[in-house]
């Protein structure tokens, strides 16, 4: 057993809630633009940005929360919100939390039965949706939800309504809930998209959330400050956007909301953010879509090497004496013709990155380094607030995810499992006794399901799940993550899944991404209208992924090897069930839905 622990820098007061950081805000910096977010007034056509203060977001927090009580919502109540990422979703989590109650979010791509489940599952007595789609799907699960009331429509004036509705609402009584709240108070119910069975409902208190980023904001003091810039755009139902949006709002920095994906790129130009939060398949598709533009316009050689040599200097800045002179030289001239196009890609502005919810991996870490953008690999759990570790400014060690944040105590129990205590760790499951009491230990501690290893100056490195281990019929233990992440990093490779439990050898099912398919398809000289499903049994592209699969399993022993593998006709995506809404894949249901491919891997 191993065991790493760093002491809290701020210890949450008893009468603390998460709404203190925006009334601060308000007296201390009145004038200060905390958001950017679209003009209401302009119409159709690309919409003007305009500035939030700290005192207009305070006062529209009011504004919002007093129509939430003239609704009839009570303190400790169960508020629902569906919506993407949009100014809206922040202004009612945080009106929420200002009249006492609990916000309850809910992924925008839910699906009706997964709504249904968490809105009666939580008690939900009031929803505030996003679109006619999402009013809709609420619509029809009434009958299932008994205690939800009203549902208003941010895209039909949902907002404007709970404002002019509160008019009527003394607002001392949004000061007196305010006071009222505690910090072991009740602030969010976040049910997990789960890999497996039905979402489980993650209570977290004031003092969890609140704990978790006080704590972080002081060691990522490049990120967070008051000059600091970042445009999000990962869902905001996820645990971990949600803690940017409240480190953010803590260290009165400045943020932009994109709701739309295939807008980003142009986003990022136009707000240029000083810091970005994303998952790793993102940073995998800005470095795989980097790569396909060089060699689809003859430059493919240049990139090779500017790759190695970003790689390169990386490393060297571990390393005593950090880069020579010539690999100075090389990165020099390497910046002008391909890292400087990177940067410009992300704003211009972005020096930093901060990346969770799965595995990057130590060969992106460098290149993005390397190119300029350092990527701050962490690691959490929505159990944990959900940060519990990360790389910092002044103690990264790329491919870990980290030391423990202040506050955080990280140990390694016998058989491999990764626990964590602390401030930051939540109070059980929303109804679900079994499930807490195997999630918590008597003393507190959360057993998070990950296998990892802490070494001497208590970085953490994750090797695998532990309910994924492949116990092969010779009886060796495989790490699926280990193999699936060197397969991604492919540029023509979207997903992998490896399989083998209770097999003779270990094998692979492997996706092809849909963007990389076409330039990949031309250069081999292959019919343009061909499909992925027409050509995977194709010698070329077989060929391709083999030398994935083999480069892969020069990281593991022959035992652990993949010996055979499938290239399946599609990608995995959420609407088919086999993604969650955080881009993890749901490997029993990959394994379900292609069942009859793994059985012939193993037939012959």
């Amino acid at each position: 057993m191993r065991e790493f622990s760093v002491p809290p820098i701020v210890t949450v007061g008893d009468s603390a809630n998460l709404t203190d950081p925006v009334w601060a805000n308000a007296e201390a910096a009145p004038d200060t633009v905390q958001f950017v977010r679209p003009d209401p007034a302009n119409g159709a056509g690309e919409p003007e940005w305009v500035d939030v203060t700290c005192r207009q977001f305070r006062d529209e927090v009011v504004a919002v929360a007093r129509g939430l009580v003239a609704a009839g919502v009570a303190p400790g109540d169960r508020v629902a919100l569906m919506s993407r990422t949009r100014y809206e979703w922040t202004l009612v989590d945080y009106a929420i939390w200002a009249a006492g109650a609990v916000t309850v979010p809910i992924y925008e791509t839910s699906s009706a039965e997964q709504a249904a489940w968490i809105l009666a599952d939580s008690g939900a007595v009031a929803a505030v949706v996003e679109s006619n789609a999402h009013a809709t799907l609420v619509a029809g699960v009434r009958d299932r939800t008994p205690q939800l009331g009203t549902v208003w429509q941010i895209e039909l004036g949902g907002v404007a309504d709970l404002v002019a509705a509160g008019e009527s609402v003394d607002p001392t009584e949004i000061e007196r809930r305010r006071a009222a709240l505690r910090a072991d108070d009740l602030a969010t119910i976040i049910y997990t998209s789960g890999t497996t069975g039905r979402p489980k409902g993650c209570v977290l208190t004031h003092r969890n959330m609140y704990a978790d980023i006080a704590n972080a904001v002081p060691v990522l003091p490049n990120l967070f400050n008051a000059g600091a810039a970042t445009l999000l755009f990962l869902p905001l139902a996820h645990a971990f956007a949600r803690l940017i949006q409240v480190g953010v709002v803590q260290a009165r920095a400045t943020m932009a909301h994109c709701p739309d994906p295939a807008t980003l790129v142009a986003e990022l130009q136009r707000f240029r953010p000083t810091f970005v939060l994303s998952v790793p398949r993102v940073f995998e598709k800005v470095y795989n879509g980097a790569k396909q533009k060089a060699e689809a316009g003859g430059k493919g050689r240049i990139f090779d090497r500017a790759e190695k040599v970003a790689i390169a200097w990386s490393e060297a800045q571990d390393a005593p004496g950090g880069p020579g002179l010539g690999l100075r030289v090389q990165h020099a001239l390497f910046d002008r013709l391909v890292y400087s196009k990177l940067r410009a890609a992300l704003g211009g502005r972005c020096r930093d990155a901060i990346s969770g919810g799965a595995p990057l991996g130590a060969r992106l870490g460098h290149f993005f380094r390397g190119v300029g953008v350092t990527v701050l690999e962490g690691y959490g759990l929505t159990e944990t607030s959900p940060a519990a570790a990360a790389n910092l400014p002044d103690a990264t060690r790329i491919g870990s995810v980290g030391r423990p944040l202040p506050g955080v105590t990280i140990r390694i129990d016998d058989d491999g499992e990764i626990l964590i205590a602390g401030d930051l760790v939540f109070q059980g499951y929303w109804h679900n006794d079994e499930a807490t009491a195997e999630a918590l230990t008597s003393d507190g501690w959360f057993r998070t399901g990950d296998l990892g290893q802490l070494d001497n100056d208590g970085f953490l490195s994750i090797t695998g799940r532990k309910k994924e281990i492949i116990v092969t019929a010779a009886g060796k233990n495989v790490a699926p993550a280990v193999l699936e992440d060197q397969v991604r990093a492919h540029p023509l490779i979207s997903q992998c899944v490896v399989v083998g439990d209770r097999q003779p050898f270990v094998a692979a099912l492997v996706t092809i991404d849909e963007e990389a398919f076409p330039a990949w398809r031309e250069s081999a000289g292959l019919p343009a209208g061909a499909t992925v499903e027409e050509l995977r049994d194709n010698e070329a592209l077989r060929a391709e992924v083999q030398g994935a699969i083999d480069a892969a399993n020069q990281n593991v022993s022959k035992a652990e090897a993949i010996k055979q593998f499938r290239i399946l006709p599609r990608d995995f995506t959420e609407a088919t069930g086999e993604m969650t809404p955080s881009m993890k894949v749901r490997r029993q249901v990959v394994q379900k839905t292609y069942a009859p491919e793994i059985a012939d891997i193993y037939r012959r």
